[in-house]
């Protein structure tokens, strides 16, 4: 399980860096100017990370559960900080959103993952080498276009993917399964072709809009807010309750500030 929760954490890290972009573009709050040599020395960073960071990161579970997330987020010290990191002044979002998600755990019920083998999950330390089990994060850039990888991508047990990159037309390069998909309100996919019951959607939040937008869409009442958002957020959702989780803003806090070392905040002149 300590190796699943360091992919989820560097994908969260790359979800975090792809939000920071979009909103330099449209949010003068949230929109550090850094030039190209300043983002590629972040993206460096990920390879830089501190070895006793990784070696805690079994201390982090990912998704929050609406019975403890106040706890756990104590636990994390994540009351005490507004989003994208904490829950600070979120609570009641948090809590509307997760109320009307039927679970938590990593893993759906009848998904066919033997929940035993968690500890060997994702290359860690398994006795048994037919027990392990292995991760790949899978980008949406087209770099991967023509390369006929998706039988070897298909071949690894655990598949995230992030955003909106589609499968759907593209299997021979890009693979045919999904296991987590990171999204965010303004890149989740909204077109029911696109729709794969054996995937878990993973909301990443970064601001109390998300959440509620979240409770808009699943609570059927036909009003979703769309002020707040960089573009427009899907007005629906094509994956079932079952399938929605929340991400622990403590894991985007570690990918982003422990592991990534993106700066917490910015000077005048980096804001534009």
């Amino acid at each position: 399980m300590r190796r699943l929760l360091l992919v989820i954490i560097l994908a969260a890290g790359v979800m975090s860096i792809i939000l920071h972009c979009n909103l330099w573009r449209t949010n003068d709050n949230w929109s550090p100017h850094i030039d190209v040599e300043r983002k590629e020395e972040l993206i460096a960073c990920a390879f830089k990370s501190n070895i006793s960071v990784l070696l805690n990161v079994n201390k982090l579970y990912p998704f929050l559960c609406a019975e403890n997330f106040l706890k756990v987020s104590e636990l994390h010290g994540s009351h005490r900080i507004e989003l994208p990191y904490g829950i600070k002044r979120a609570e009641r979002y948090f809590q509307l959103a997760l109320s009307r998600l039927p679970h938590c755990e990593l893993f759906g019920e009848d998904d066919g993952m033997d929940m035993k083998k968690l500890g060997s999950l994702c290359g860690g330390y398994c006795p048994d080498s037919s027990l392990c089990k292995k991760c790949v994060v899978v980008g949406n850039g087209g770099v991967l276009r023509n390369k006929r990888l998706g039988e070897t991508i298909d071949s690894y047990d655990v598949i995230i993917r992030m955003n909106n990159g589609p499968v759907i037309g593209y299997e021979e390069d890009v693979g045919r399964r999904t296991t987590f998909r990171l999204f965010y309100p303004e890149s989740v996919f909204s077109d029911p072709v696109h729709h794969d019951p054996n995937t878990t959607a993973v909301l990443v939040v970064f601001k109390p809009h998300d959440l509620k937008w979240l409770w808009d869409v699943i609570s059927g009442l036909g009003l979703i807010r769309t002020s707040g958002f960089w573009k427009k957020p899907a007005m629906r959702l094509i994956y079932s309750l079952n399938q929605i989780r929340i991400l622990d803003p403590a894991i985007t806090k570690r990918a982003a500030h422990e592991w990534l070392h993106l700066p917490t905040r910015f000077t005048k002149q980096e804001v534009k």
